[in-house]
């Protein structure tokens, strides 16, 4: 390989993850900095020529990379969710899809100029919003109730359904014929949906009796599931084309809620794959737009777009969610998430091509139109979705919430006062007379181990931001940080330090979350000391009562636990951070009543 690609190569994994971790630094969406940093790299600087690099294997690239990110996202999918969320998510993969497909077509035919054909063809690419937009943002505003699912579920499903309506209206172009055409669609559909979801079903089956029966060692557990997706996506395509997406999609789903085998670590392997995948797949993409077409045809673009934001989503949300449970606020809600992610980007990309091959001079205008599309859905949802999540009350903006993993005396007691003090609070314990004892002091509570299969899906997050893991074994704490970290981020995850016959300073500290409180507040040192009459105390400091003064009325046996400052943010105390609390702020401490005497640490 000629060292100049090595490099640009490398240039694009640089590019695409710098571009992440930027966007997650400043707190941006991240596909809006890698469709900028990919334009940078390609029609402005002239960097990056996809085409040059990759050659004729650049669409197989991307679509076996598509493929691999819905396989993901099928992954993410509970069946257990479907009473709830069902019947909205087939409203909108259905009848919602439909509406977007004819109000975007319109749009495209009197806005953009297409002829009517390729406007339904747009139209029909367009209908897609998918995981790789949606799922981060959701992950960052937290939604309360079942808009959340809805959005996760209508994320991954739409995008196989907007992928085969694609073809088919593709196929129909180029056949003219209506007679023959409405033959083809129908025939169409039936190989999609069998094909399809049947080469799904089996590669997932044949996964899972081949890890319950111990046939595939550990340390290729995710190179033969990977096999497989790339297996089946390719034979389902030789039989339709684009079937292979809702197999993969099947084939995730059937895997994420069957009971029989363990895929822990080929979930948290596709996670750590899509990241890599969308990071260079954006770049990629981007990189091969031409910068006069978004320029010259930026006003028409942004009215088309215009159109998607204001008319055909909140249009095809309404129409789905008539007579369904959901509120105002939460219908307004959804009519305010559509964003096009890479699916969009990746089709519009193929079928541009094939297209212009076939002679479509307008065909270029496909793939700048869904670009613009998806960088002006990116940035307006991106940008604004949290604060009207906030405005509308479905979610909470920088949640401050806490989730204790353990419901004994001392985390009622201290829940109990972050509670008084207007904080949410969530105590999760598999010991019954913990929970009870919780709820009779009116603190919500999840009644089941941590470590269980339906925890991370059942838990609700909402206005939730710090994760403590509080239990007196430090195994489960570090397994419930390492689950629940995908969830808070490491940044907020922590647990108790080990017992005094653990160590702190190991090889594998890269495993456990940030420690809680002081070196010494372990779980038998919080024990004895709630025994001996700790309570939790809230105390606000001032220029009169500073941090000293406290430590002087309250000895050194006292236990500094958070700090909520003056905009009402709580802080966890580490034993690293050393951190004091300023005038204003509120101290809450785990302290000796002031009645009983002080105990010896």
């Amino acid at each position: 390989m000629p060292e100049s690609v090595l490099t640009l190569l490398a240039g694009i994994i640089v590019a695409g993850v710098s571009a992440q971790w930027l966007a997650w630094r400043v707190g941006l969406p991240s596909i809006l900095v890698l469709l900028g940093f990919g334009l940078i790299a390609g029609p402005v600087t002239g960097w990056i020529d996809p085409d040059e690099i990759f050659g004729s294997l650049l669409f197989p690239i991307v679509s076996i990379s598509v493929a691999l990110i819905l396989y993901e996202g099928g992954l993410t999918l509970k069946v257990s969710e479907l009473p709830d969320v069902g019947a909205l998510v087939r409203n909108l993969v259905t009848i919602g899809a439909a509406i977007t497909w004819t109000v975007t077509a319109l749009a495209a035919h009197f806005i953009l100029g297409l002829d009517p054909s390729l406007s339904a063809l747009l139209g029909a690419i367009l209908v897609v919003t998918g995981p790789t937009v949606v799922a981060p943002m959701l992950r960052h505003i937290r939604p309360a109730g079942i808009v959340g699912p809805v959005l996760r579920w209508e994320g991954i499903v739409i995008d196989p359904i907007g992928a085969s309506l694609t073809v088919l209206i593709f196929e129909v172009i180029l056949i003219g014929e209506a007679a023959e055409a409405t033959h083809y669609v129908v025939v169409g559909v039936l190989k999609t949906v069998v094909l399809g979801g049947g080469l799904g079903l089996t590669a997932a089956a044949i996964l899972v009796i081949s890890l319950q029966r111990y046939w595939i060692a550990d340390h290729l557990k995710s190179a033969v599931s990977l096999m497989l997706v790339v297996g089946t996506f390719t034979l389902a395509n030789a039989f339709q084309h684009e079937s292979g997406l809702l197999a993969v999609t099947v084939m995730g789903f059937a895997l994420a809620n069957q009971k029989r085998a363990d895929i822990e670590h080929i979930v948290e392997f596709k996670e750590n794959l899509r990241v890599l995948l969308i990071a260079g797949l954006f770049i990629v993409l981007a990189a091969r737009l031409e910068l006069s077409t978004l320029t010259q045809s930026a006003g028409t673009g942004l009215l088309f777009v215009t159109v998607l934001v204001l008319v055909a989503r909140p249009l095809s949300v309404f129409v789905s969610t008539l007579r369904s449970p959901l509120t105002v606020r939460q219908r307004l809600f959804l009519a305010w998430m559509a964003p096009r992610g890479i699916v969009a980007a990746a089709i519009s990309s193929v079928f541009a091509m094939r297209l212009e091959s076939e002679g479509y001079q307008d065909a270029g205008v496909l793939a700048s139109a869904t670009f613009m599309t998806i960088i002006t859905t990116v940035a307006v949802y991106g940008l604004s979705a949290p604060l009207v999540a906030r405005l509308l009350g479905v979610a909470e903006s920088n949640p401050q919430g806490v989730l204790f993993v353990g419901a004994q005396g001392w985390c009622r007691e201290i829940a109990s006062l972050l509670q008084r003090e207007g904080f949410t609070v969530l105590l999760v314990d598999s010991n019954r007379d913990h929970t009870q004892a919780a709820r009779m002091a009116g603190l919500p509570t999840y009644s089941r181990s941590i470590l269980a299969d339906q925890a991370i899906e059942e838990i609700n997050p909402c206005g939730l931001g710090h994760f403590l893991a509080t239990t007196p074994n430090d195994g489960v704490n570090i397994l419930a940080v390492q689950r629940f970290s995908r969830v808070f981020g490491s940044a907020g995850c922590y647990q108790l330090p080990p017992e005094p016959q653990g160590s702190k300073d190991t090889e594998h500290k890269h495993l456990h979350g940030r420690w809680l409180f002081d070196e010494q507040a372990n779980h038998t040192t919080m024990e004895r000391n709630y025994a001996a009459g700790f309570i939790a105390k809230a105390t606000r400091i001032s220029d009169e009562f500073d941090y000293a003064a406290f430590r002087e009325r309250y000895g050194q046996s006292a236990i500094p636990l958070f700090i909520i400052d003056v905009d009402r943010r709580l802080h966890v105390i580490m034993p690293e951070s050393k951190t004091e609390p300023d005038p204003g702020d509120t101290l809450i401490a785990f302290v000796l009543d002031e009645q009983q005497d002080t105990p010896t640490l």
